[in-house]
């Protein structure tokens, strides 16, 4: 059954293959359900795969194959807190390596072009500290990075 809130994302035939992918590399992470059309539609025909419901981190989603008309962007990205540079390497390289792309601060972005934020806590928690230098200088470090390495950032905070 479907959560009362659910994240759906838009695929383009390809949700099963994401949805697999996800449930491999993160904890928490499964596929419950694959549904198919029951009938021919715009962008796929009868028995084809049309959504395919999973969680990803424990957060409910549902994969909707609804064909080519809308691209993931940016505006949308899931944040994942991680505990240390070998869970971060861990989450970066899974999804770099499986077709993805490096982005600035932390960000990657899937082959199926969902965006991604591998953060640390430890910079979550030195950009949030009440020590605004110490915020500022872990800030300007992770402005220089692609993939965040947790040594740099605790340099940072220390000064």
């Amino acid at each position: 059954m479907v959560s009362k809130n659910t994240v759906c994302l838009w695929f383009n035939g390809d949700a099963l293959d994401a949805a697999t992918f996800y449930a491999r590399t993160f904890p928490d992470s499964a596929v419950q359900a694959v549904h198919r059309a029951p009938g021919d539609y715009p962008s796929g025909q009868e028995g084809d795969i049309i959504t395919v419901e999973f969680t990803v981190l424990g957060v409910p989603c549902l994969g909707l194959n609804g064909g080519p008309a809308f691209k993931h962007s940016e505006a949308f990205s899931f944040q994942v807190a991680t505990d240390d540079q070998e869970e971060t390497d861990r989450y970066w390289n899974a999804i770099i390596g499986n077709g993805g792309q490096a982005n600035a601060c932390g960000w990657c972005k899937d082959k199926w072009g969902l965006s991604w934020q591998i953060t640390p806590r430890v910079l979550t928690d030195a950009y949030t500290s009440p020590d605004r230098a110490a915020a500022k200088r872990a800030f300007e470090a992770m402005m220089t990075m692609m993939k965040i390495d947790v040594a740099k950032i605790e340099a940072a905070v220390r000064g």
